[in-house]
């Protein structure tokens, strides 16, 4: 099958598993657990707002959360806007993922990224092996976040459509988001995009899910062959981008090699996944496209 042929099945392949739910006439969204609302993907660029809270914070599993969100003068940008769970690796935090984080808030998206008890940078009780917890911690914040949208005193009620999610995250951060596809997760969890990472236990059942995979080919730390077994595990669209020649994740810094493919990719992938855009799922092989330096691919449900 030629490439061009190729793109075209996977575009009909995720928009038919990612059909738009009937538009409201006072243009509300659909319920959560429902169809997902369908909206334009915003044109332009909003003010990046930023808060923090903490889930749970007398529990034994407190969870510290990051939040930034399309802001306008009063506080939060009018009108109702996809979410994304970013996951970090181990030994990080939330704000080191801020370059790429607050992008994604400027495209139109509310991103939520925990601070995980456990592989969190100053951890007390640091341990990789809780990196098996933390996809429950991230249904622990989605479902905080229900609580937010129905909140009247929250600046957040009202903005979050949270029947369009994706997961999202970065080495133990992209475990973690491929531990969220497992069976019976929610037909809301829309989209993943698993950087430098791979599969937990589990991983890739339930109801298909698009999904992109980000890896450096010259990865020390999570070797692109363990990215490559999970890509092949997947049932349903995806897409492999490799960063040729680099590493663990240099490439997520503005200036570096691959950041502006990287960006583009997965802007556009969030656009064609929760937005239900098309034309953002056409650009993305040329989003990618950086010769010498990128290698892009794609492949429909199976």
């Amino acid at each position: 099958m030629g490439a061009g042929r190729l793109i075209a099945v996977l575009v009909t392949a995720l928009l038919a598993g990612c059909a738009p739910a009937t538009a409201v006439a006072d243009g509300s969204t659909a319920a959560p657990d429902g169809p997902p609302s369908a909206r334009r993907a915003p044109e332009g660029s909003y003010v990046v707002g930023v808060r923090t809270l903490t889930l749970d914070p007398r529990s034994a599993r407190p969870l510290p959360v990051t939040i930034w969100y399309p802001a306008s003068p009063g506080g939060v940008a009018a009108g109702r806007f996809p979410v994304v769970i970013y996951s970090h690796g181990l030994d990080s935090l939330p704000g080191l993922h801020a370059e790429l984080t607050t992008r994604w808030a400027a495209a139109g998206f509310v991103v939520a990224a925990p601070a995980f008890p456990h592989t969190r940078r100053g951890a007390a009780r640091f341990t990789r092996a809780d990196v098996r917890n933390q996809p429950a911690d991230c249904w622990r914040l989605i479902r905080h976040l229900s609580g937010l949208d129905t909140d009247p005193g929250d600046p957040l009620a009202g903005h979050l459509d949270l029947a369009s999610i994706a997961a999202a995250g970065h080495s133990a951060g992209g475990f973690t988001t491929a531990g969220m596809f497992t069976e019976g997760h929610p037909a809301r969890l829309r989209a993943g995009i698993v950087i430098a990472g791979g599969g937990l236990p589990g991983s890739f059942a339930g109801p298909v899910a698009p999904l992109l995979f980000v890896h450096g080919t010259a990865d020390p730390v999570v070797p692109v062959a363990v990215g490559r077994a999970a890509y092949g595990r997947t049932r349903g669209p995806a897409a492999f981008l490799s960063l040729l020649g680099q590493d663990h994740g240099a490439y997520l810094t503005p200036g570096s090699p691959g950041f502006a493919p990287v960006l583009a990719s997965t802007t556009d992938f969030l656009r064609w996944t929760l937005y239900d855009n098309s034309a953002a799922g056409a650009r993305l092989p040329a989003d990618a496209r950086a010769p010498t330096l990128t290698h892009y691919e794609s492949r429909p449900a199976r």
